[in-house]
């Protein structure tokens, strides 16, 4: 990739968060076709069948048609250097997209027009709540029979507890989907063909100026003109501070499908969305104008070029300049690592960086060194926080076809469990390992990437445990103890940590009854600090 100014305020580091099947990845491709990342959108068909989303790149992801990693965009538009981070539209992979969030500055919320706001999207927005991330409202698919616009705006509000300032609002809806009107600059969006792209823009005064009589149905212009008043009137006008500080979400009403929305968000990244902001480390605050280079990795992925068994470590650069070939020290290992091919991506295609600068995602090839939650920095023992590890909700034991490839089914456990698609623990007593997921999709795709991946057929059976725990005490000798106590039912993640199976919450909270000194955690923060 030619090389980029190091420059932070000219980044946009954002993510794309959803309920599955709002049309994430639609937008995601219409955003890449709209910014000048690639040619034609995923969506154009080819001989009836849709074209695959280019992000979507791993062999389950084209069969079901979602989003089960989380990919990074980078391209330029209006001379600005947009990271568009793509995170897993399946609620069984919330942990990978929760990590995917610590390392973005800003989101954007896609709704279904026909649904509102649902599960999925209410615990994203939870986790953008927690960590303060600005919000885009996209209320998507208008060319569908929709709910009322006022209806859609009233309910994030009332069940996100999130003032909205529309920005854009649809004019009809479904069949009688004409057009999209931006209240802040006058332009109306629209067809020349109906039922086509919007590839046409209308410039007026505003919503009552005669240009829009002779391209609208008067009956449906006029219930228009009203709802648009209206809207101005019984919402909040756009306040930059508010959205930035996470209190008010602009919202566009659109069809990512239609070529609605998505240069109407890129235009709106662009004017409001935030730089690169400070990130938190153990010791002090890192500021992105800093000029030593720092950044944390969010992600590891392994096997992303099927002719090469390589593992790709996703970093957020944090503060510096940062410049192929550089020495970084991992701070968890005190080793200085030289980072030689450093990675840009454009989902499956990359190019090798020169330089980054803070908002950049990097990606750093290596043989298995670098661990999700590690700091890199140039030579500073600071570790940056924030990501966590969740207890998983499914607990499986794992049966291996053939006993005489031990040593693959190691590999795809390690290398798979890295990624965060799944936790592999070891027991004390017996030899088969035990895994911990968030959801059943992560069943298929673990024994579908062990077989494609490491040629190892596998399967799993179910344990009389349903809960796991990580257990912490002070006091080493009492931690030993319990240990010793509960051999059966002590379990050991692949750090090393010390995790108690529980048969349900009742026998939990008999185990914690009896053991006062001893912490039952269902999280634990990845804080890879220096140990020795």
């Amino acid at each position: 990739m030619h090389a980029l100014s190091s420059n932070h305020e000219i980044r946009r580091t954002f993510a794309i968060i959803s309920h599955p099947d709002a049309g994430k990845t639609t937008l995601t491709e219409k955003l890449l076709y709209f910014g000048g990342a690639i040619r034609m959108a995923g969506q154009v068909k080819a001989r009836g069948e849709k074209r695959r989303a280019k992000s979507d790149w791993m062999k389950i992801e084209q069969e079901r048609g979602i989003s089960v990693t989380s990919s990074v965009m980078t391209f330029e538009h209006h001379g600005l250097i947009f990271n568009l981070l793509d995170t897993p539209g399946h609620e069984d992979f919330s942990e990978d997209t929760y990590r995917t969030l610590t390392a973005v500055d800003s989101a954007i919320m896609v709704i279904d027009a026909s649904k509102g706001i649902e599960t999925q999207t209410r615990k994203l927005f939870e986790v953008c709540r927690l960590r303060d991330i600005p919000i885009i409202t996209l209320i998507n698919k208008c060319d569908r029979e929709a709910k009322d616009p006022f209806e859609l705006l009233d309910e994030i509000q009332e069940a996100l507890a999130l003032d909205v300032s529309p920005m854009v609002l649809p004019i009809g809806s479904g069949s009688n989907f004409h057009g999209c009107y931006n209240v802040t600059n006058g332009d109306y969006y629209t067809a020349k063909t109906r039922g086509e792209a919007f590839d046409t823009v209308v410039e007026t005064s505003d919503i009552n100026d005669s240009k829009l009589d002779a391209i609208v149905d008067p009956q449906l212009l006029e219930e228009s003109r009203e709802m648009i008043e209206l809207a101005q009137i019984g919402y909040s006008d756009f306040d930059l501070e508010s959205y930035r500080e996470g209190h008010l979400s602009p919202v566009i009403f659109g069809s990512a499908l239609k070529d609605f929305g998505p240069t109407a968000l890129l235009d709106l990244i662009a004017e409001i969305a935030p730089m690169p902001r400070p990130s938190p480390t153990t010791a002090r605050v890192v500021t992105p104008d800093e000029k030593k280079v720092s950044g944390f990795v969010f992600k590891v992925q392994a096997n992303m070029n099927s002719n090469h068994r390589d593992r790709v470590a996703f970093m957020r650069v944090c503060s510096g300049h940062f410049k192929r070939g550089m020495k970084l020290r991992q701070v968890r290992t005190s080793k200085d690592v030289m980072v030689h091919s450093p990675i840009m991506f454009f989902a499956q295609d990359r190019e090798i960086a020169q330089e980054a600068g803070p908002g950049d995602v990097i990606g750093i090839p290596n043989h298995g060194t670098i661990r999700v939650g590690d700091t890199f920095t140039e030579g500073e023992n600071i570790q940056f926080t924030g990501l966590p590890a969740f207890a998983p909700e499914i607990l499986r034991r794992v049966r291996l076809f053939d006993t005489s490839k031990v040593k693959q089914l190691r590999r795809a456990l390690e290398d798979l469990a890295e990624e965060g698609l799944t936790q592999v623990f070891k027991p004390n007593i017996g030899s088969n390992w035990i895994i911990g997921l968030v959801g059943d999709l992560q069943l298929d795709v673990l024994k579908s990437r062990a077989k494609a991946e490491y040629g190892v057929e596998i399967d799993f059976e179910p344990l009389s445990y349903n809960l796991a725990v990580w257990v912490r005490c002070d006091d080493e000798a009492k931690l030993k103890s319990f240990i010793s106590a509960n051999a059966a039912t002590v379990v050991h993640d692949r750090e090393g940590s010390p995790v108690f199976l529980a048969k349900s919450q009742w026998d939990l909270d008999y185990t914690k009854e009896r053991n006062p000194d001893i912490t039952f955690m269902k999280t634990r923060e990845l804080v890879r600090a220096e140990t020795s």
